[in-house]
């Protein structure tokens, strides 16, 4: 067995991740998945007004500061028993749907697909037309997407006044309400991306794709039309698939959700719940199943795994020993799962994911598809919302819940943020904030091994991989970026003594 001694890096994503490598005859026997920055977000936390939460959590993320503010915001109202207006629900939720619905477009097309333009695949037949529409700012689809993006956010900067790090959301509602002209603009955008992503990357009708239920029925659809195979879709399930995407990265089974777009009255748009991979069953969420690990972490030591409300986040560097990342081990009951745009939409029941993950199981080519189909549910979820919001907007987008002195005790805020299932949980003593415990989405994907030695989801989706030149595992980059890693700054693979740089 060598160990690989690669540096790569894939800095167009977000985060400090570093793979270590075990491979044997071109096969990778073990991985190391190890997050190399400690932040400290939760420790800032410990002592401060539980308010102060609503400022300094939306600074967690540059790209999912939305998604933190719903999740502190929710978590307040949880211990509360605040029930927040359907005026201030509906922007709450156009917000996020627009915040998820820039990102999974871009890592779409700016992060995953210009992988494809790799000097490897140079004597394919498409990559002349991959190259057209995918190049590094020179690709017409690349193009459109920057566009079509700045413009989404532009949605969240209507409501809430800024993006990112915008702190508009507090217990009780919204800090401005919902207008004519804001619905307007709002709708506006919202109709300029659905035109766009019709005809740049369906290629045809959104409605007509969303409402395609099978496999067989989708390679029909895409074959029916030349324009739909050269469209963004049809490039990327044409070059993905030919390349074998669809048969590689396939880690655990399991997945989660917390559930799309809390409704007045407290429903969801799409449910919560736990993908039983040994059963093919989905279960109700339990949230006092989840539970986290550091027995491979940089961290003061316990026993076994703890739920977020008894865990710790205590930073306890240990290098030249068996622990090897800052980021924890999360699990739900003993099951590694993952997140992101497949787990919501299988969990939701979405008939074309549940027939091809059932065809193929999890992989690389099916996350980044999920997503695709994600931004399509979320661009009509969007349009449905802005309806509903003219239906309320004579009802309050603020109800002051008069609290002086937050009540002592456990609450927790559960949301789904672009790369999946996002949870705060919060304990409260004597007015202030005594607990501060966040489990992000790319925690559950990119967990280290656990008290039972059982690897993570990322871990896991890489050992078994053949791989043609460790010195450039571009395999390894496809696999890891249909997760829509975020681990803050930068993204490569480690070794000891070269690097490689992975830019194209």
């Amino acid at each position: 067995m060598s160990r690989i001694t690669v540096d790569i890096d894939l800095n167009r994503v977000e985060g400090d991740l570093e793979f270590q490598l075990d491979i044997e005859d071109g096969i990778v026997v073990d991985a190391r998945c190890i997050g190399t920055l400690y932040r400290g977000f939760e420790q800032l936390l410990i002592g401060r007004a539980p308010r102060d939460a609503l400022v300094i959590t939306p600074r967690v993320c540059g790209i999912c500061g939305t998604a933190h503010l719903y999740a502190a915001t929710a978590a307040l109202e949880n211990l509360a028993g605040i029930v927040p207006t359907a005026h201030a629900a509906h922007v709450r939720n156009l917000c996020l749907m627009a915040e998820t619905l820039q990102s999974d477009l871009r890592q779409s097309f700016l992060f995953f697909t210009p992988d494809f333009c790799h000097a490897s695949y140079a004597d394919h037949p498409l990559a002349a037309d991959i190259a057209a529409a995918f190049a590094p700012f020179k690709g017409s689809i690349v193009r459109g997407t920057l566009q079509a993006t700045r413009e989404l956010l532009g949605i969240v900067a209507i409501f809430g006044g800024q993006w990112p790090h915008s702190t508009y959301m507090l217990p009780g509602g919204i800090t401005q309400p919902a207008n004519a002209r804001r619905l307007l603009d709002a709708r506006g955008i919202i109709a300029a991306t659905r035109q766009w992503f019709e005809q740049a990357v369906l290629a045809g009708s959104l409605d007509e794709w969303l409402g395609l239920d099978s496999a067989e029925a989708l390679f029909r659809w895409q074959a029916a039309e030349p324009a739909r195979q050269r469209s963004a879709l049809g490039l990327f399930n044409g070059f993905a698939r030919e390349i074998g995407l669809q048969r590689i990265g396939q880690g655990t089974g399991h997945l989660l959700s917390y559930g799309v777009n809390l409704q007045p009255g407290n429903g969801l748009s799409l449910p919560a719940g736990f993908f039983n991979a040994d059963t093919q069953q989905v279960e109700g969420l339990n949230h006092h199943q989840i539970n986290e690990h550091v027995r491979h972490s940089w961290f003061l030591p316990y026993e076994g795994g703890r739920h977020p409300w008894e865990g710790e986040t205590i930073p306890h560097h240990q290098p030249g020993t068996d622990r090897y990342t800052w980021a924890k081990a999360p699990r739900y009951g003993d099951k590694v799962v993952q997140t992101g745009p497949l787990a919501e939409l299988r969990i939701a029941g979405e008939a074309l994911i549940t027939e091809l993950l059932h065809q193929e199981g999890d992989n690389t080519w099916l996350r980044q598809f999920a997503r695709l189909r994600r931004a399509a549910w979320l661009l009509r979820a969007m349009e449905q919302t802005v309806r509903e919001l003219k239906g309320v907007l004579d009802q309050p987008h603020f109800v002051d819940p008069k609290i002086e002195q937050w009540p002592d005790g456990e609450c927790y805020g559960l949301v789904e943020a672009a790369r999946g299932a996002l949870g705060h949980w919060v304990r409260i003593r004597k007015g202030v904030i005594d607990k501060y415990q966040i489990v992000t989405p790319t925690a559950w994907n990119a967990s280290p091994r656990d008290s039972a030695g059982r690897h993570g989801h990322w871990e896991q989706s890489i050992i078994g991989l053949p791989v043609a030149n460790p010195d450039d595992p571009l395999e390894i980059g496809h696999i890891v970026r249909s997760h829509d890693p975020c681990l803050v700054c930068t993204v490569h693979f480690i070794g000891q003594s070269r690097k490689h740089h992975f830019n194209v």
